[in-house]
């Protein structure tokens, strides 16, 4: 048996050495060129294995201790597009590859199409527009893009309220309703539908997610005024065929992403996206007998259809059903309370459904028609306090592309149907607005490395009569990788107060109108310069960045000072100003090493009367960073992403109010591993909020008078101001809006995805 084993042993050593020796003697070699020049630091490597390596000063690489068998060897390189090719390599065979690789057109000059309407080239755009890919949004994994934008620079979530945990997006610096987002170029989401319109959306269904700052109004009118963001979902040739993405948090959060691509016949590609979230653990760290973090159970259904025509013309409809409940309050809250005064809770049933189409006509002409619809109903308490509304926004759009000489024309009309009814004292009765638009813009080319875009948009609004928002952009292209931008615009905005204004609902400040509200308008100028850089021993540089200056009229703000015991609405008797600059940094090392860095410094402030001041839960600067690596051998990715948000002013209840006027400056930062080492297969996990920082740091309370969330054991004097007692002895109501950041502390959290393409 002894000799049985040597034999054995001595076998299996002879054929090691072989097959060694076979490895030793098999090597791939060769060049990597674009058009004939020689590419350094590219990275080479065999598929499926551990050979690799990265092209020499002069291009040339060497693959060596090869198994013979076939492979597929790729190469890949910041800026080129990425090389495949299959290749066999036999028993002591030295093999030479010569690899050609092509400049990628995505990496270079993205195509956006938000900034005019039309898709360009980023480098092409007269208008600055920030693209982030799918990739961007898996490297700190959320339930919505709503969080995923907090590691945007320049772009923050706001929480606006402590109990039902709703918010919107601020643009540097300005208030969510500012903000407009759109879906496929269809601005379907605004009043009621702010936040509920980037919660659902599957990512592996996002394209890409195009971000303007600063106003938009001359092509997208109304609420364009801080600036916009478009969800572009997948062409059915892009997507995978199927995927599935799911994680789960320490908290019990639970995330599930499910969609497929089906064909129906030849011409017609149908995408289907399943998002279900669900958060149901009654949690209270900050021991005030409030839930940290809403409850929720949240579906949405997504499905876009794609019909292929002759001559490429487009032609798809897509659709979503939205429906969420949530929940936040005290502990013992259940439904049975739900709009009572015994047990305060802010419960919100939401149902959205929304349809969206784009027709090309069959034309010789770039003619597009447009065409969007949602419903939106809410049902919702605010502890005693019931909040029912229902809002329907139709849209219809044509443009016209059309290019004459060095004129690149753009004429388009629309029609926006308005529809808003509530229970509130606010809307006596349901707004049924119609709002026909035209416009017009015309990019000239000045030169080979000039042009100058004008655009100009007029709107009528019988509650506001005729309005005009012009536009204007030159553009210097410096060379092929740089660009200046010179940007300078109007905006308006027609207010809905309560589809805007969560404040004006939760807790016990009385809402005061003081005036009939006028339409906020707004002056815009911008300047940005964009910067790529490819050096010769691969490192990527990326440079993006801007100065801005708005300048509103007629701006509503909430007045907090004047009562704490009231929110006060009225269009400013003066001015506010929104200024700052704001740099993004992208930074690739040919190790794979990549650094994603963005600053803002912001000023924004009102000034009445003579005063000016900081506006209120404005942060002075922002940072954001994404630092991530891949540690090839292991199929392990590694990111690292945080923000950092400086002082902001909060909304206290008068001077005897013990809670810190002002934020301190506060981070949120995160790690994720991803292991990539199984066919089709991602797992992923990590730790949130690694430095467990929650709002409550440094104040006595969050919630004012937790204890009494209806106010019984307050005493008011005849002016209705609040008397300080044994009970009460910092004179304050029940107030959840003092909030500025999320309460969610350390957690750790693991996913799985699953894509085949």
């Amino acid at each position: 048996m002894k000799n049985h084993l040597k034999y054995f042993f001595l076998l299996a050593l002879t054929l090691t050495f072989i097959a060694g020796a076979w490895a030793q003697d098999t090597t791939i070699k060769g060049k990597v060129t674009e058009n004939g020049q020689p590419l350094s630091y590219v990275n080479v490597l065999l598929k499926g294995t551990k050979v690799g390596t990265a092209s020499n000063f002069d291009g040339f690489y060497t693959l060596s201790n090869i198994v013979p068998g076939e492979y597929v060897l790729t190469a890949s390189s910041i800026g080129y597009i990425p090389h495949r090719s299959t290749i066999v390599v036999r028993q002591g065979e030295t093999k030479t590859v010569n690899i050609e690789m092509e400049a990628s057109a995505e990496s270079l000059n993205e195509t956006v199409v938000t900034g005019t309407l039309k898709p360009v080239s980023r480098l092409e755009s007269p208008v600055p527009v920030e693209v982030y890919k799918p990739s961007f949004l898996k490297k700190n994994p959320t339930p919505s893009i709503f969080d995923a934008l907090q590691n945007v620079n320049g772009v923050r979530p706001q929480i606006n309220c402590n109990v039902c945990n709703t918010g919107d997006i601020h643009i540097n610096g300005l208030e969510g309703p500012y903000t407009l987002v759109l879906i496929d170029g269809m601005p379907i989401v605004s009043g009621l539908g702010t936040v509920y319109g980037l919660s659902g959306i599957p990512n592996s269904l996002i394209e890409q997610i195009e971000i303007v700052k600063g106003p938009a109004s001359t092509l997208y009118g109304s609420e364009a005024v801080g600036g916009l963001i478009n969800i572009i979902t997948k062409h059915a040739p892009n997507a995978p065929e199927f995927f599935a993405d799911g994680f789960v948090t320490g908290w019990g959060e639970y995330n599930l992403d499910v969609g497929s691509k089906i064909e129906l016949g030849k011409k017609t590609d149908l995408l289907l996206g399943v998002n279900y979230f669900n958060f149901d653990e009654i949690v209270d760290n900050n021991g005030d007998n409030f839930t940290d973090l809403t409850l929720q159970d949240r579906i949405s259904v997504f499905q876009k259809w794609n019909f292929k025509r002759d001559d490429s013309k487009i032609f798809s409809v897509a659709g979503r059903f939205f429906y969420e409940d949530r929940w936040g309050g005290e502990l013992n809250w259940t439904p049975e309370f739900r709009g009572g005064d015994e047990i305060y809770g802010e419960s919100i049933y939401t149902r959205r459904w929304e349809v969206l189409g784009k027709y090309q006509l069959p034309i010789k002409e770039k003619v597009m028609l447009s065409l969007s619809y949602n419903d939106h109903n809410q049902n919702s308490v605010y502890g005693d306090v019931p909040y029912l509304a229902d809002q329907r926004i139709g849209f219809g759009q044509l443009t016209w592309d059309k290019s004459l000489g060095k004129h690149d024309l753009l004429f388009g009309g629309a029609v926006r149907y308005n529809y808003y009814d509530d229970n509130t004292p606010a809307t006596a009765s349901a707004d049924n607005i119609w709002i026909p638009s035209v416009f017009v813009q015309d990019e000239i080319a000045l030169g080979e490395k000039h042009s100058l875009l004008t655009g100009l948009r007029y709107d009528y609004d019988k509650r506001h009569g005729n309005i005009f928002t012009p536009r204007a952009a030159y553009k210097w292209k410096i060379s092929d990788h740089d660009i200046l931008r010179l940007n300078a615009g109007t905006g308006f905005r027609v207010v809905n107060l309560f589809t805007e204004e969560h404040a004006a609902l939760t807790g016990a400040r009385d809402v005061i109108i003081a005036n009939a509200l006028k339409p906020e308008r707004s002056v815009n100028v911008n300047l940005n310069y964009l910067k790529k850089i490819y050096s010769d021993n691969g490192t990527f540089i990326g440079i993006d960045a801007s100065a801005f200056y708005t300048h509103f009229s007629n701006i509503i703000l909430p007045d907090y000072d004047t009562n704490p015991n009231q929110i006060i609405y009225d269009n400013l008797d003066g001015k506010s100003v929104s200024q700052g600059v704001s740099a993004n940094l992208d930074f690739v090392l040919p190790n794979g090493l990549k650094f994603l860095v963005g600053a803002t410094w912001q000023d924004v402030s009102k000034t009445e009367n003579g005063v000016t001041e900081q506006q209120i839960l404005t942060e002075s600067f922002t940072g954001t960073w994404n630092v991530s690596y891949t540690f090839r051998s292991l199929d392990l990715s590694v990111d690292y992403t945080g923000n950092l948000y400086g002082p902001m002013r909060l909304p206290v209840l008068g001077d005897l109010d013990p809670r810190s006027p002002d934020s301190p400056t506060w981070s949120i930062q995160n790690i994720q591993f991803t292991y990539k080492g199984l066919k089709d297969f991602e797992l992923y996990g990590g730790i949130k909020n690694l430095l467990d920082w929650t709002p409550n740091r440094g104040n006595p309370f969050i919630i004012a008078r937790s204890h009494d969330p209806f106010d019984r054991d307050v005493q008011f004097d005849p002016q209705g101001n609040v008397v300080a007692t044994a009970d009460n002895p910092y004179a304050l109501t029940f107030d959840p809006s003092y909030v500025y950041g999320p309460n969610q502390g350390i957690r750790g959290f693991f996913g799985l995805r699953y894509t085949v393409f």
